[in-house]
């Protein structure tokens, strides 16, 4: 699945509507307290200038619209995660968060047609300014869904976007295929069989409530410490140009198709590697290539779904660990295997909350080189993303660093990168990408033993 933002999405033209989730049941106050990321999430909005932060996805459904089978889907979905039926403020004076929750069968959700077919650039501005406007950590809902049906009336579009504070790239890429399901299930009376979730509310409870390991929290103080000496935090290897106003730029690639992903895994095994190892070997190889750096170093972020409840729970399960390799050879097999040590180290301190990190070094850490990876071939129905026109949508940025994204999926490997909205930090991504393809592309089709083993072995 690509990860771009709305305005890469090639919007139709065709008829919209709006779903908005209202309360019909009365808030309760809600002691649990928001996790350590969602509560860091809402001070950063607090101190900001409240710009866009929402994550979100499109996706197609065959067929015409029925609009009580989907009101219902979308009933039955608030009603699976809890997080859409809870809401928190943030009081900048005494700095407390609360929360207040409405129980199950609580919500409504109303419906605003257009009724009338508009213009795709029309379509796309009306789903721009709904999305920043509602997908917001200060409002309730802080989420909002929208459905585009197409002239000919065969198939419709759902659109749904929310606030980060309640969702990460991974809860996004479950969305397709519950709602549907959900869809199908209120249409057919089929039951739609999704697994049992627990409540990301609960998470952020159960996360302050349990100690961190002293000697894990210890090592990742350290870590951090390490990490933010001498030069600081990683920065991208070449340059990103000045600091401006603009929105940032994007860019999304296949780099590997279905096939060379499969290959390039026999040669991550043949190296006794995992992955993402060989990723950031390659990373660190293309570095080395056109900035002549001999040391790779980046900010990935971990997921924390470490108990079966929160496997297909939406919510922001994210730790952050830094990442710092020697690239001292061109030998992939070599650097490979100084990637995956670097991964071992710094994984296990993921599971110390950053908020506390920053306050226990009493530092401000923001990542301003950061790559992400995963795998979600075996995610449901990921094998029909392609056919369902399915994408992930990230909101517009203006901050001054580099993103990049990395998803292996059933079709291949997609990387997505966003970069700061000047000539010299486009032509500086676009040179990177290309050595990375080249290194990539070197490994998948000439590392030693790769010819030897089958393709389908992935």
């Amino acid at each position: 699945m690509e990860f771009t933002e709305l305005a890469d999405y090639p919007v139709p033209v065709g008829a919209l509507t709006e779903w908005l989730p209202c309360a019909r049941s009365e808030w309760v106050d809600d002691p649990r307290p928001a996790s350590y990321i969602h509560e860091a999430h809402l001070r950063r909005c607090a101190d900001a200038d409240g710009r866009e932060s929402w994550l979100g996805t499109a996706f197609e459904i065959y067929g015409t619209l029925n609009v009580t089978a989907f009101r219902t889907a979308l009933e039955k979905w608030t009603d699976r995660h809890e997080v859409l039926r809870s809401h928190t403020t943030f009081d900048t004076e005494t700095e407390r968060v609360c929360r207040r929750t409405v129980p199950q069968g609580g919500l409504h959700v109303g419906v605003v047609s257009h009724g009338y077919d508009a213009a795709g650039r029309d379509n796309f501005a009306h789903l721009q300014q709904l999305f920043d406007e509602y997908a917001s950590p200060h409002s309730w809902p802080s989420y909002v869904f929208a459905t585009l049906e197409t002239v000919q009336r065969d198939r419709f579009t759902v659109f749904f976007a929310a606030d980060h504070s309640i969702i990460d790239g991974f809860s996004i890429v479950l969305v397709a295929h519950e709602l549907t399901a959900l869809y199908e299930e209120a249409l057919s009376g089929r039951t739609a069989n999704l697994f049992p979730v627990g409540s990301y509310i609960d998470f952020g409870r159960e996360e302050r409530e349990i100690s961190t390991d002293a000697e894990v929290k210890r090592e990742a103080l350290d870590v951090w410490r390490s990490a933010l000496e001498g030069p600081g935090l990683p920065e991208f290897p070449l340059e990103v140009g000045p600091r401006t106003t603009y929105a940032q730029q994007n860019l999304s690639a296949w780099i590997l198709d279905a096939d060379q992903a499969a290959a390039f895994n026999s040669a991550c095994r043949e190296a006794d590697v995992g992955f993402f190892p060989g990723l950031l070997a390659c990373l660190g190889l293309a570095g080395a290539e056109v900035a002549g750096d001999d040391r790779f170093r980046t900010v990935t972020p971990v997921h924390t779904r470490h108990s079966p409840q929160w496997a297909s729970a939406l919510g922001w399960f994210v730790g952050l660990s830094p990442i710092d390799f020697e690239v001292t050879s061109d030998d992939f097999a070599a650097v490979a295997r100084e990637a995956a040590d670097s991964v071992a180290r710094t994984k296990p301190i993921s599971v110390v909350p950053f908020d506390q990190i920053e306050k226990e070094l009493d530092i401000p850490i923001r990542p301003r080189f950061v790559v992400s990876y995963m795998d979600v071939r075996f995610v449901p129905e990921a094998g029909r993303w392609h056919e369902r026109n399915a994408r992930a949508l990230r909101s517009r940025q203006y901050t001054h660093d580099v993103y990049a994204w990395i998803n292996r999926t059933p079709r291949g490997v997609n990387l997505a990168v966003r970069y700061p909205g000047n000539d010299i930090a486009a032509a500086s991504v676009h040179t990177w990408v290309a050595s990375l393809r080249r290194q990539l592309e070197q490994v998948s089709t000439s590392y030693p033993s790769v010819g030897l083993r089958s393709v389908g072995q992935a």
